[in-house]
């Protein structure tokens, strides 16, 4: 195992987007799967195309854009006190979680092929709520994470602790589908 995280720190430190975007890539896919395994009890089997969307949005939007994202808040709040990550954490929660809920709805609902009527529904429908979630989880965890973990390594952190946070997105994100389908 720790032959494993030692090659991992080694690509992200040669190669941070790539190996930023493969990780949160194959974590949203992760809890895809599982939401469809354990959530929905998938009774017609896998279905490979809304794990690919998954991979494909964390792959190609959200670990380049949560990668820039930490970069840009070491940048614009300086220091290490209580107070300084106090500040990121209102800004990573008033400014980038609702953006990224929005993008993640929408980009979702685009790649499934949704009409922009859909989208706007689904977003009437999911915003709120999911973004009420959003803030028993995140505040606490990115407390702990920009105060404690090293600007490198705290996107792996919000990877980990995503899982269970992509499964519940991809729950809800799919749970009209699932419907629809029936």
């Amino acid at each position: 195992m720790s032959r494993i995280l030692r090659g991992y720190l080694r690509l992200l430190d040669k190669y941070p987007v790539i190996t930023m975007s493969c990780t949160t890539g194959t974590l949203m896919a992760t809890g895809d799967a599982l939401a469809q395994k354990l959530l929905e009890k998938n009774t017609t089997g896998f279905d490979y195309k809304r794990n690919a969307r998954f991979l494909g949005f964390g792959l190609f939007f959200a670990g380049p854009t949560l990668r820039f994202w930490y970069v840009f808040l070491d940048r614009a709040v300086k220091g290490k006190t209580a107070l300084a990550t106090v500040k990121r954490v209102a800004l990573d929660q008033t400014v980038m979680a609702p953006l990224f809920l929005v993008s993640f709805i929408s980009g979702m609902g685009a790649l499934r092929g949704d009409s922009t009527d859909v989208i706007k529904s689904n977003l009437k429908r999911d915003f709120a709520p999911v973004l009420l979630n959003n803030y028993k989880l995140w505040p606490g965890v990115q407390l702990v994470n920009f105060y404690l973990v090293p600007l490198q390594h705290r996107l792996l952190v919000v990877n980990v602790v995503a899982l269970g946070w992509n499964t519940y997105l991809a729950w809800m994100n799919e749970r009209k589908q699932l419907v629809q389908d029936s």
